[in-house]
């Protein structure tokens, strides 16, 4: 069984359509957590409303880290609240994911919407995921697969880190289990920050993220300002 564990505050407007994505799903062998920050609206309601596990959130490392510890399952699939994808998405990561003995996996992402722009930072961030897969692991909180045994061997998501903690979580991974990107299938991610912050803004503040892990370490400070409260 898989679980997928999903970090949410105030996601009414987006969780539906991933779960809606998720009920879809022709692989029906699953359960999903979704790790409530003390949400204000509907968040709550609509969880229960499909039929799936509540347990206390608060920032995603520490909702992703809180669902992991209630899962039954022996894989788990962590998922941004945001995101969207086929009803093959299950079937045909876990065939891949298994097939090919990964103990830990990343997925390529494609934007919601038609902006240019936006496919071209992913395409961008699609390649340097693809070229780093095989020394340097590195994988959005957009879909992230993990054997449950290699999450209990890294101890999890690390709380302290303020930006890139899912970038943080791969690379560590991929020290003791075979990482690699999953190629037969994507996520589809909401362009919301993007679009209320702006896109150069947001995009150079990743940029900078990415060049100050390289070389100076994990980002444990708001050096960049970046505003990691949920948008609605």
């Amino acid at each position: 069984m898989i679980s997928i564990i999903i970090p949410a505050l105030n996601e009414e407007n987006y969780l539906p359509k991933l779960l809606n994505c998720i009920k879809n799903q022709t692989y029906k062998d699953y359960e999903v957590i979704v790790a409530d920050a003390n949400s204000k609206d509907k968040t709550k309601q609509i969880a229960k409303k499909y039929g799936f596990r509540i347990v206390k959130g608060g920032m995603p490392a520490f909702g992703r880290n809180n669902g992991a510890k209630a899962a039954k399952g022996e894989i788990f699939l962590f998922l941004d609240a945001d995101v969207q994808f086929d009803n093959n998405f299950l079937k045909d990561s876990i065939n891949e994911f298994n097939k090919r003995k990964l103990d830990a996996a990343g997925c390529y992402i494609r934007p919601i919407g038609s902006n240019i722009f936006d496919k071209i930072f992913f395409g961008i961030f699609n390649l340097w995921i693809g070229l780093t897969q095989y020394f340097y692991p590195n994988a959005s909180g957009s879909g992230i697969f993990c054997r449950k045994w290699l999450h209990k061997k890294v101890n999890g998501f690390d709380d302290t880190i303020k930006l890139s903690e899912d970038m943080d979580y791969v690379r560590r991974c991929g020290r003791y289990g075979k990482f690699r990107v999953i190629e037969s299938a994507k996520s589809y991610v909401a362009m919301r920050r993007f679009e209320k912050e702006g896109h150069f803004k947001v995009g150079l503040k990743l940029l900078l993220s990415a060049l100050y892990r390289i070389f100076i370490g994990e980002i444990r400070s708001d050096v960049f300002k970046y505003n990691l409260k949920y948008r609605k």
